[in-house]
């Protein structure tokens, strides 16, 4: 499985330990910063990342910022993302369950870093339900 992540200053921390264990499990990966804890402007790796998922080059991404939310706002602004914002694991389920997302927005302000691994775990681990909620997802984009 190919997985990209990105976020901000706020999620630095948080992005090296998730990205440490998808390699340690052998996920390709790709790193769209920040690649320091300075301060930055989260679209700057949002954007990249969604390209490259919306491209074909990675099946699903993990943004982190403080509140998740500046991250979740600007992926979906590109069509080919579904992102849901997730703050424990049934929400990182349902978001791949029921809205086939394909992104996960973490907030590194309101989780601790065992919790945000354990979000990725769930997020990654469940599949598309498919079915009533395939009509749903169909009907997001806008024409």
């Amino acid at each position: 499985m190919k997985v990209a992540i990105g976020g901000d200053h706020a999620g630095y921390e948080y992005k090296g330990n998730i990205l440490s264990w998808l390699q340690e499990k052998n996920f390709v990966t790709a790193d769209f910063g920040p690649y320091t804890d300075e301060s930055v402007d989260y679209p700057d790796a949002v954007h990249p990342l969604c390209r490259a998922i919306e491209k074909g080059d990675y099946e699903f991404g993990i943004l982190i910022c403080g509140s998740g939310n500046g991250v979740c706002m600007t992926a979906n602004k590109h069509q080919g993302i579904r992102a849901g914002l997730a703050w424990d694991t049934e929400i990182a389920q349902l978001i791949r369950q029921h809205n086939n997302a394909n992104v996960i927005c973490i907030p590194a302000r309101f989780t601790d870093p065992d919790q945000a691994l354990d979000l990725v775990k769930a997020f990654l681990e469940t599949p598309f339900e498919g079915g009533r909620h395939q009509r749903r997802v169909d009907k997001i984009a806008c024409s």
